[in-house]
């Protein structure tokens, strides 16, 4: 693979000068879906597949980027002095986005570089390609261009970046996980503090299975800042009658209590979905803790129950996915992982069903929706790495 990107960022850019790799991993979210920006929990962890750089600096400030999952393309060109999201830019505005961040949060590039970039994640499925590509950048100034940062500050950086430059009002899961991850463990996230605890994903005789919908969708054009929105207001309104920051504060017994002071049936949904989320994901981390996978399980279908009723960001894609995969035998849990509206599911299937786990929900998913679903069976990964 790397000798490959390295023959192409040759062919596009040249051979000479100091070229380096770098790989940054997706992520997947086991449970705690749409909590991150509600003050909750969250259960990430980084995957195996990501996205793959090639970078080299230049001695101007030129930037020249080429992704070979978009070929058609070409090379992008923008500059140090043009920071600014541009349609036209298409997916070179998450690098740019960390560049412009880094230089917001004093750290300016003065030097621009040539950049290739291959994911092998697949687009549009909600397993962060581009948190990936932000992380990817965050963690090339830092080991290239000797930005002094950590890891978790490319995560917030990444954040910045992704809310301020590109608009799309995201929590920090996606960039934590990504440049936070431990290979065979999940972190279990406290998004209002940051705080964060390990815990190793022990699945003796399961596996991790990816079910990729191939419905593409775009968060900043989703119903995504929309529920955002929703959960703020209904926290407004609970915050007349509890001192609380954030729906993540409240208990499932609190949020009973002050639901009533929510003016609107949509937001007492949306928040109770917030609420009930945030506990079932705690609960969730204690089970593993217990090793007690078949409740984790139980806890992942009851998600997904709450992000189809209560959340409505699910869709028929990843409703079919999720309950196809119920039905079958072997099948610990599953669940819509993501943002929603399109993307994936992701289920714990035990290892002698995993085969007719991927043809019955597939063939299920063929028949109802009109076109294949992709199957990944994956493994939980490091953060992001200088590769060469």
């Amino acid at each position: 693979m790397q000798e490959k990107l390295l023959e192409k960022f040759k062919e596009l850019f040249g051979a000479e000068g100091e070229i380096r790799t770098y790989f940054a991993p997706g992520r997947v979210n086991m449970i705690g879906e749409h909590t991150d920006y509600n003050g909750g929990h969250v259960f990430p962890c980084a995957l195996t597949i990501g996205t793959y750089g090639v970078v080299r600096k230049r001695e101007d400030n030129k930037l020249r980027f080429y992704s070979m999952n978009f070929e058609n393309l070409g090379i992008i060109e923008s500059s140090l002095d043009d920071l600014k999201p541009d349609p036209a830019a298409d997916w070179t505005n998450y690098p740019k986005g960390v560049i412009w961040a880094f230089g917001e949060k004093g750290m300016k590039i003065t030097q621009g570089m040539d950049l290739l970039l291959f994911g092998n994640i697949p687009n549009g499925s909600g397993l962060s390609s581009s948190a990936s590509v932000e992380v990817l950048t965050g963690y090339i100034l830092k080991d290239f261009y000797g930005c002094d940062v950590t890891n978790q500050d490319i995560a917030l950086i990444g954040q910045f970046s992704e809310n301020k430059f590109n608009g799309v009002n995201c929590g920090i899961m996606d960039q934590f996980a990504i440049a936070m991850g431990k290979k065979g463990h999940a972190i279990f996230l406290d998004t209002a503090t940051l705080e964060y605890t390990y815990a190793p994903i022990e699945l003796k005789d399961a596996k991790i299975v990816i079910s990729c919908s191939n419905k593409k969708r775009g968060l900043g054009d989703s119903k995504y800042n929309e529920r955002r929105a929703e959960c703020e207001k209904a926290l407004e309104e609970i915050q007349q009658f509890a001192g609380v920051k954030s729906l993540g504060e409240l208990s499932e017994e609190e949020f009973e209590k002050f639901k009533s002071a929510i003016k609107d049936e949509d937001r007492v949904k949306r928040a109770r979905h917030a609420v009930y989320e945030n506990q079932r994901t705690i609960k969730a981390v204690e089970a593993l803790k217990n090793n007690d996978v078949e409740l984790f399980g139980k806890l992942m279908n009851e998600s997904h129950v709450s992000l189809r009723d209560d959340y409505e960001v699910t869709g028929i894609e990843l409703d079919t996915l999720a309950e196809e995969a119920w039905k079958v035998d072997g099948v610990i849990g599953s669940r819509m992982t993501g943002a929603g509206f399109g993307g994936c599911s992701v289920s714990i299937v035990k290892n002698d069903a995993v085969d007719t786990f991927i043809e019955q929900v597939g063939k299920a998913y063929e028949e109802k929706i009109g076109y294949a679903a992709d199957f990944y069976v994956v493994e939980i990964g490091d953060g992001p790495v200088r590769l060469a």
